[in-house]
């Protein structure tokens, strides 16, 4: 009976800790993380400046809340307990004192670390230290966890993720985890039982279409990591999304570009992680960012991602469904001269075989919201007639006109 007994609680044990933080990330996360702009160049004034601008510039009220901090926050080694340490010039208070300062604004904190021995950036990585690393970091109060893939040799990923999943579990801490192995192990196919978020691709860059070689790897542009996954789209949902990267928005594409960027991640349902310095962030860019009527396509509680219904020509079409029946179109001019578009709802079905749901234009009118220039355009009764710039989007909200 007490051998019995034992193999109980062990088998208890290893139940409760198998498992992710619940009630997290119910909708795709939103915050900023520090790689884009400033890579290992961090420290905690910058820290404390974002998150002041996080208040000031509105957008912890659009709905951004995580604030994290990428690769090189810690010095070169461990201490003599084989604890991570802050880097000392960079943060000289501790990480502690920078995690307060990020929850008296209001917002939640994150932290970056790897699976490998080394990060990518060549700092203490987590490997054999998973429960170690995890423990110090919920004593620190922190909130999100963006765990990388560098200098993994002879790792299984799943495995390797799996072990940090238990440790942050283990903590006590409802801890965000954000599985970041660049899709080469297809994390969609095993990432909601491990983690929050997994990245779907490597890198992004601040170009429209366009890809970078660094040797054995590539940076993508915006339209190659739309279209580098196929048949992806039925993983994502409440609590486990499809992460298509920071974003660049602000980071020297046009005011265009940027809203269509925008624009997908929030009709992709990936998480809107902004990656730009919002310190010197122009006025265009934060009325991007805090567009509260692109960010609700994005939170919309059935989670479900968008799919390409038309890429004819130079005008491609991405529909999402929402709850209570409506639906976000986003019309995107892929070409280098403004086009004009007349779409005729009835002759255009759209039918989402993923979820069921169809646009029912024969027969239910639908109100059309112009959700960049925040205003109406009539119904489905009538075709819809506009003009849309070089790489910009005319975004639409359809709502049944039920009277």
């Amino acid at each position: 009976m007490r051998n019995i007994s034992i193999l109980l609680l062990f088998f208890i044990s290893i139940t409760t800790f198998s498992q992710k933080a619940k009630d997290v990330a119910t909708t795709p996360p939103m915050g900023w993380n520090s790689w884009n702009t400033f890579g290992t160049e961090i420290n905690e004034q910058l820290v404390k400046d974002i998150a002041d601008a996080f208040v000031d510039l509105g957008l912890r009220d659009a709905g951004y809340n995580y604030l994290v901090l990428d690769d090189g926050w810690m010095a070169k080694e461990r201490d003599e307990n084989n604890n991570l340490v802050p880097g000392p010039n960079k943060f000289p208070n501790g990480m502690k004192d920078v995690v307060d300062y990020v929850h008296s604004r209001g917002l939640k904190f994150g932290i970056y670390n790897c699976a490998g021995n080394k990060t990518c950036a060549g700092y203490p990585g987590s490997r054999g230290f998973e429960y170690q690393d995890a423990k110090l970091y919920a004593e620190w109060g922190v909130d999100f966890l963006k765990y990388d893939w560098c200098n993994t040799e002879n790792l299984n990923a799943k495995g390797a993720y799996q072990t940090m999943r238990d440790a942050l579990y283990a903590t006590g801490r409802p801890i965000l985890f954000s599985i970041c192995e660049w899709g080469d192990n297809d994390p969609w196919k095993w990432g909601e039982e491990m983690g929050h978020m997994w990245r779907v691709t490597g890198d992004i860059i601040n170009c429209w279409d366009c890809k970078v070689g660094h040797g054995t790897w590539s940076s993508l542009g915006v339209w190659p990591i739309i279209k580098l996954r196929k048949e992806i789209r039925k993983y994502t949902g409440p609590g486990h999304w499809n992460d298509f990267d920071m974003m660049e928005v602000g980071n020297g594409m046009t005011a265009a570009e940027d809203r269509v960027h925008f624009a997908m991640w929030s009709m992709l349902s990936s998480p809107l992680i902004m990656g730009n310095d919002l310190r010197s962030a122009s006025k265009e860019t934060i009325v991007t960012l805090t567009n509260k009527e692109v960010i609700a396509v994005n939170q919309d509680e059935l989670g479900i991602q968008a799919y390409c219904h038309s890429d004819e020509g130079e005008l491609e079409i991405w529909v999402k469904p929402l709850h209570n029946g409506e639906w976000a179109f986003a019309f995107v001019n892929m070409s280098k001269e403004r086009i004009e578009v007349d779409y005729e709802w009835n002759r255009h079905p759209v039918k989402d075989d993923l979820s069921n749901r169809e646009l029912k234009a024969d027969h239910i009118v639908y109100k059309i919201r112009d959700l960049y220039n925040h205003k109406d355009l009539g119904t489905t009764k009538t075709n819809l007639k506009s003009d849309i710039g070089s790489h910009d989007v005319l975004m639409l909200r359809l709502v049944p006109d039920i009277k």
